[in-house]
């Protein structure tokens, strides 16, 4: 039931991020639902990969390489729905980052 709820305030916070931001455009209610499962599957599958991939990378820039990982995934998500777009790495570097604090914040809210 918390992966449930945590997926649900995701797609919430999806979708207020890319309402905000003019370079991410998100179709809808669905598609921000459908936004967060690609994410969460992504970062339980592709992010790991990369992180392990990159670990002399994001050592010699002391995990700020971390940010790119997170913008490319947020690429994955870009390509993989029809819903979802981005306009450039710059966007979804922008869009992760916002993305990240307001879950959060949320998860901080709720007691995680």
């Amino acid at each position: 039931m918390g992966f449930i709820i945590k997926l649900l305030f995701t797609a919430i916070a999806a979708a207020i991020t890319a309402f905000v931001l003019p370079g991410v455009k998100l179709d809808g209610a669905v598609s921000a639902l459908l936004l967060a499962l690609v994410l969460a599957l992504l970062n339980a599958i592709v992010r790991p990969i990369l992180v392990l991939l990159t670990i002399p990378v994001t050592i010699f820039t002391l995990g700020l390489f971390l940010l790119v990982i997170n913008a490319v995934i947020i690429l994955l998500a870009d390509y993989l729905l029809d819903g979802f777009q981005v306009n450039g790495f710059i966007w979804a570097l922008i869009f992760s980052l916002i993305l990240s604090v307001v879950t959060g914040v949320i998860d901080l809210i709720r007691g995680y």
